[in-house]
């Protein structure tokens, strides 16, 4: 929803400025959803703002005036609801990096809206408001809450904002250090880390500074420029294209020789080339270290002039430093480039020497190992592996190792070399140190996606490493276990690894092995990207059995492995089922309900775990004996009884779990035991939870119970306020579940006149209808469950006993909305539509206008109105809720054609309203002309009894008039006849009765 700008407070009716700053605060709450970073001080935000909302309610229907200290709240609260809004507005647009780097802004601008909120609610006269005593605690509340609120930069965000402004300081230009900040920036505003889509969200980054320079705010322009300095040196920010333009550009203009250096580089003291100069306050430049170390000895003179100096001063001499690293770079860049040739040499050494050079350049700078990179010095080196010196080949492994480590281009480089993978994992089944070698390169290697499944498709590589991992070499058998679970992330690799017996390999550890053994096993298994296949394969060779040892004696690291690897094959419905037969039920209880907040984490993963376990129930084959997750009344309690006990995590996947349940098999008996555990109480109060995840899983749980429940505990629990609440989510949720569910309650409660009429003045009415307007404008097919609700609570409002009600929902349209549904509606969304346009049409004879009898000469006045066919009177839909004036009667005609038995018979019992009483003539005559009576008549041959019986009272008045008893008694024979055979001791009655008025039965007839 666009968010709009408030009018000015002081030009407009003091409610009406209100009602807009409602409108703006409904936004924002659902705009906060939508936020792009500080998403959690967003939400308290807009908590805050929600709460606010029933004060301002408060004073519009007052319909306040004018006063000085409620202009001054008012003011306030229309400045800084506007201000809050365009701030969410931004942080849901612009780019994450940027948001991430404003965050400390964003937090600022938070705090301090909540506070001059804070303060115009304290301004507001609260004494000349004859307010209710319950708003004006709520108001001292809600002050003192907003007055406390405190909003912060996460920890992750202070420390990506402290590497900035440190790279920024120390003018770092490290390759390694732009990709680590580049990714800790990545996981701090939750984006992928990969290449494509960090450079697209650099790009995006790079666009937004431009936007900030075109606004000329300078400050943050040259701020913005230091950041993007720093972060293009990352991989990810430039092209591989890109880099190499640049570099080859400036290795081509250097010529190929390399020259000496200046005799101003080298230090007077250490006659070395620098690398820090500094400068003394003589005005000479030396070593910082040797110079220094020359005024530690007690020098006090300078070495070149033997001037007095001022130790005390030392200046960084940044020229001739640059200088200096400009010789190095150009000398480097020729030295690298000329290398090449020498490392095809057929001699050995001076192959090896090469070697020893290259190596020796890659430890010293990243900026070397790009270079080499760029000169394609992967192929040559994927060559030398074929080599029969055994320490080219390892020179060769260890190079690219340092190559690829942490660099996307390298690995990316190596992955389009011709033979690369093959060469490298021949290097396997070699000696001690050239397997050790290949393995740290395949572990490096395996972080990028591209390798993954090349490694696992290597014929023999997966048996080479499961047994490597069994290997008595620990290092080598930590890394090759390292690297099976990071090729296990795929699910090529992991068949291929099932091939190498690995899973049993892996069972055999996890049963037999130390406990960092078992504990790496457990920790593989959790994190295992397992096709549904392999989950059900392993359980089947027995992984459940030590894993759940391991969760009951265990010592706690142990059991949160243990935990997360059985919360990963719990996933698959068939396991679930499983792990319930063979006990794994009790454990997971048990952990979940005696290991405290200390182990909240723990906690969430055992509470997953049981979700999936519940989630396993509902697909039960019908055929199969059923498998309850909750055996004991006990056990229900304690679980359910943890909702109130445990951190919002935990709490969600307990009410999914429940709400899963009630989907089963076991519903019922679900049910019933939750009502025994006061559910529906603790189920009102998670109504209005500020966690959205938990709140949405309590409103589907409610839902679910309260057309079960007993109605005396429904009326206990459900208040005025819990209406508010359902009403406040259906407007505000973006969770359709949620809202369907929402909706949901209001149509299962009990139809009383209190809920209704609190409901009513809650403006439940209204909202519910511009909901179906809403799924009508956006062309749905009210295939929606919401839908289906919808109508179902509308229904409430229809009552005949109660024609204010009536009143009301006419006049908002929903009659022709009614008709509309029964054509478009599922069958439950048409049954709930009849029903209510049945209960319209009770009242229909009592409110059509009789039309006045014509006085004086019939020759000379008009001519006589004409009335309702049905009422004979005048009749409109808004006034009279006339079927025959909706056009409503062939809308439900066509229901009968609708397999379901409870459309049907709503339908018709809509219809029959038409014939009541003095209406039989006229109402029949209605009935006929719009086809309705052949398909009573084919409701005799009905299997639903039901059915049969109300067509049966409908035709048995019907055909008292002669016209239609002969017109249609002929077609209606055959099924009276077989039902008075057939049909059950009512409906053989019934039956006769109506053969007698066809003639086909004396009045004495044995069916009397």
């Amino acid at each position: 929803m666009a968010l709009e700008v408030i009018t000015s407070a002081s030009i407009v009716p003091a409610s009406e400025v209100i009602s807009q700053i409602v409108e703006a605060i409904l936004e924002v709450v659902v705009a906060a959803d939508n936020v792009l970073i500080k998403k959690d001080c967003f939400k308290e935000l807009a908590n805050y703002l929600d709460r606010i909302v029933p004060v301002l309610k408060e004073l519009i229907r007052k319909d306040v005036g004018r006063m000085e200290s409620l202009n001054n709240a008012i003011e306030i609260l229309n400045r800084e609801i506007k201000d809050v809004k365009q701030l969410t507005l931004e942080c849901s647009k612009r780019n994450k990096i940027y948001l991430l780097v404003k965050c400390r802004t964003i937090v600022k601008r938070l705090e301090d809206c909540t506070k001059e909120i804070s303060r115009a609610l304290g301004i507001l006269p609260l004494s000349s408001l004859d307010l209710s005593s319950s708003i004006i605690e709520e108001i001292g509340k809600l002050r003192e809450n907003m007055q406390s609120a405190e909003f912060r930069a996460a920890i992750t965000e202070e420390e990506v904002l402290g590497k900035i402004e440190s790279g920024i300081q120390e003018r770092n230009v490290n390759r390694s250090y732009a990709n680590h900040l580049l990714l800790l920036i990545a996981e701090a505003v939750g984006v992928s880390t990969e290449r494509s889509v960090l450079k697209k969200e650099f790009e995006e980054f790079k666009r937004d500074i431009e936007n900030v320079q075109l606004r000329k705010d300078q400050a943050e322009a040259i701020q913005m420029d230091q950041i993007t300095a720093l972060l293009q040196r990352a991989d990810a920010a430039s092209s591989t294209e890109e880099k190499e333009i640049r570099y080859f550009t400036k290795r081509k203009s250097l010529g190929s020789q390399p020259l000496e250096p200046l005799r101003s580089f080298y230090c007077p003291i250490t006659r070395d080339v620098m690398v820090d100069p500094v400068e003394t306050s003589s005005g000479q430049t030396f070593e910082r270290s040797a110079i220094e170390k020359w005024f530690s000895d007690g020098n006090k003179l300078c070495p070149m002039t033997m001037t007095p100096l001022n130790t005390s001063i030392l200046r960084p001499n940044k020229t001739l430093r640059q200088s200096i690293e400009e010789w190095k770079d150009r000398n480097t860049m020729i030295t690298i480039s000329s290398m090449k040739p020498k490392l095809m040499s057929e001699e050995e050494e001076e192959v090896l020497h090469c070697l020893e050079h290259l190596q020796d350049l890659c430890e010293q700078r990243d900026l070397h190992r790009e270079w080499i990179i760029m000169e394609n010095y992967m192929q040559i080196l994927i060559q030398l592996l074929g080599s029969k010196n055994r320490d080219i080949r390892n020179h060769a492994l260890a190079i690219l190792h340092i190559l690829t480590k942490d660099s996307d281009d390298a690995k990316e480089r190596l992955a389009r070399v011709d033979n690369a993978m093959e060469s490298i994992v021949r290097s396997l089944g070699r000696r001690v140190e050239e397997t050790k070698l290949a393995v740290a390169l395949l572990l490096e290697l395996s972080k990028c996606n591209l390798f993954r499944d090349c490694i696992g498709n290597v014929q023999g590589c997966m048996l080479l490493l499961v047994t490597m991992s069994n290997s008595d070499d620990s290092q080598a058998a930590r890394d090759a276990q390292e690297l099976l679970e990071n090729l296990s992330f795929s699910d090529q690799n992991v068949i291929q690894m099932a091939k190498a017996n690995y899973f049993k390999h892996l069972l055999q550890r996890l049963s037999r092995g130390s406990e960092d053994v078992k504990r790496a096993m457990a920790s593989t298994l959790a994190d295992m990207e397992l096709t549904d296949q392999n989950k059900i394969s392993l359980l089947e060779g027995g992984v459940l059995g030590p894993l759940l040892h391991l969760v009951s004696h265990g010592e706690h690291q142990m059991k949160k492995v243990a935990v997360r690897a059985l919360c990963n094959l719990s996933t698959v419905p068939n396991n679930g089922l499983q792990m319930i037969r063979e006990g794994a039920v009790g454990p997971l209880l048990e952990l979940l309900i005696h290991h405290g907040s200390s182990s909240s984490r723990l906690r969430e993963q055992v509470a997953a775990t049981i979700m999936h376990l519940a989630e396993s129930t509902v697909s039960q084959n019908s055929s199969e004996i059923p498998v309850s997750l909750l055996e004991s009344e006990d056990d229900t309690f304690r679980l359910f009884s943890l909702i109130n006990l445990t951190g919002p995590d935990v709490q969600k996947n307990i009410l999914h779990t429940f709400y899963a349940l009630c989907e089963s098999p076991s519903a019922t008996d679900i049910k019933a035991k939750l009502g025994q555990c006061s559910a529906v109480q603790v189920l009102v109060q998670l109504c209005e939870n500020d966690d959205l995840t938990v709140r949405a899983n309590a409103v589907k749980l409610f839902c679910c119970l309260v057309d079960d429940s007993d109605e005396a505990i429904i009326l206990e629990h459900v208040s005025q306020k819990c209406l508010e609440t359902l009403l406040r989510i259906i407007q505000s949720s973006r969770g359709e579940e949620e809202i369907t569910s929402a909706i949901g309650i209001i149509s299962n409660l009990p139809e009383t006149q209190q809920l209704t009429q609190w409901l009513l003045d809650a403006g439940a009415l209204p909202i519910i209808f511009n909901f179906l307007q809403t799924k009508e404008r956006q062309n749905d097919p009210h295939k929606n469950p919401s839908v289906e609700n919808a109508t179902g609570a509308i229904r409430r409002f229809t009552v005949p006993t109660n024609l204010e009600w009536q009143r009301k929902a006419a006049e908002i349209g929903v009659i022709p909305m009614l008709v509309r549904l029964l054509d478009f509606g599922t069958p439950l969304t048409k049954k709930h539509a009849a029903i209510s346009l049945g209960r319209f049409s009770q009242s229909s004879f009592q409110l059509s206008q009789k039309i006045p009898k014509r006085n004086g000469f019939f020759c000379f006045s008009a001519p006589p109105e004409t009335g309702c066919l049905v009422h004979g009177g005048f009749c409109t839909v808004e006034t009279s809720f006339c079927l025959v004036e909706a056009d409503a009667v062939q809308p439900l005609v066509r229901v009968f054609e609708d397999p379901d038995f409870g459309a049907c018979e709503a339908s018709l019992d809509a219809l029959l309203t038409l014939i009541e009483a003095e209406r039989l003539q006229s109402g029949s005559k209605v009935l006929a002309d719009a086809n309705a009576i052949h398909p009573m008549i084919k409701f005799l041959s009905s299997p639903s009894p039901r059915l049969q019986e109300k067509a049966l009272n409908a035709l048995e008045r019907i055909f008292r008039l002669p016209e239609f008893k002969q017109k249609y008694g002929p077609s209606a024979k055959m099924p009276l006849v077989d039902l008075t055979q057939r049909g059950n001791r009512s409906t053989k009655s019934l039956s006769a009765r109506i053969l007698a008025h066809l003639d086909e039965l004396q009045d004495q007839s044995s069916f009397f």
